[in-house]
């Protein structure tokens, strides 16, 4: 059984039980493998007729993943969020985004209907 809170260094990291600001599993993060394309879907499953744009297969970890979400979401101007790997935007933003991932050097393929 591993330590979860310590009084004096604050919150435990359950995998490598150092404190959580200085935990070294966040460095060995691992690039998800695949076979590096990138899909670029649309679904409103779940979510009230909404439309959302989907880009699963990145090849980055989290944290990269994270702030190309963030850089991608800054020049398409919409909302979105990442969630188990997968990149999600507001909206129908296929082609764009397809044109922003393919300048950024991903090799990138429309998937669905």
């Amino acid at each position: 059984m591993s330590r979860v809170y310590s009084t004096e260094q604050g919150r435990i990291c359950p995998g490598c039980d150092q404190p959580v600001t200085s935990c070294r599993c966040k460095a060995q993060q691992a690039i998800p493998s695949g076979d590096g394309i990138v899909r670029i879907s649309r679904e409103t499953k779940g979510r009230k007729g909404k439309g959302v744009t989907l880009a699963s297969g990145v090849p980055l970890t989290d944290d990269a993943l994270k702030s190309l979400a963030k850089n991608l979401r800054q020049k398409l101007s919409t909302g979105g969020s990442v969630k188990d790997g997968i990149m999600e935007f507001q909206g129908d933003q296929r082609q764009a985004l397809k044109a922003l991932l393919e300048k950024e050097g991903y090799k990138v393929k429309l998937a669905g209907g």
